[in-house]
């Protein structure tokens, strides 16, 4: 997105953290987990992508379009996914966000790949934050601790892992709302 670097920078190593994260946790014996980390490593992934500094790597034209349809194809994914778990409604906000972000970047006026003066429907912006803020409220409170089971757990089947993960992407989808 645009702005300062070093700010852009941390955003960009949490978000590759978080997916990266994601990714070990699809080896997870519990399918549903499985399922949704391949979701939010693909939002982990493409938020890291997205909120490159402008100042050090312009994104060519065909970039943010490109995000519009991978982002697009996720969201269809999650509404399909919705029908047996409410957790992917989530998801699809998440990546109906990311498609906003993507479309308002592209068709934005600025000079540097779409980062230059970009500003969406204030409407629609205000509301997106909304969410993702009160998603993240809510995500903190989850991550008090709870009675920890028996036994040895894996890296990939961490609950609480897991949380700190959608935790680190609801801020930083504040973030890049706010920077929209």
């Amino acid at each position: 997105m645009h702005g300062p670097a070093s700010p852009g920078w941390l955003l960009v190593a949490l978000c590759a953290a978080t997916g990266a994260y994601c990714l070990l946790r699809m080896r997870s014996t519990v399918e549903e987990q499985r399922r949704s980390a391949g979701g939010e490593a693909l939002m982990g992934f493409g938020m890291a992508a997205m909120a490159v500094p402008a100042a050090v790597v312009s994104p060519p034209s065909w970039a943010w379009p490109l995000y519009a349809v991978v982002f697009g194809t996720a969201a269809l994914r999650a509404l399909w996914a919705a029908r047996t778990s409410a957790h992917h409604l989530h998801h699809l906000v998440g990546a109906a966000a990311m498609v906003y972000m993507a479309v308002v970047m592209a068709t934005s006026s600025g000079h540097r790949g779409g980062h230059g003066s970009a500003s969406g429907v204030p409407l629609l912006t205000g509301v997106l934050l909304l969410y993702f803020m009160g998603y993240v409220l809510l995500s903190g409170v989850r991550l008090i601790p709870v009675a920890a089971g028996g036994g040895a757990v894996g890296w990939s089947d961490r609950p609480e892992l897991a949380r700190a993960c959608r935790l680190s992407m609801g801020i930083a989808m504040v973030a890049m709302l706010i920077a929209l």
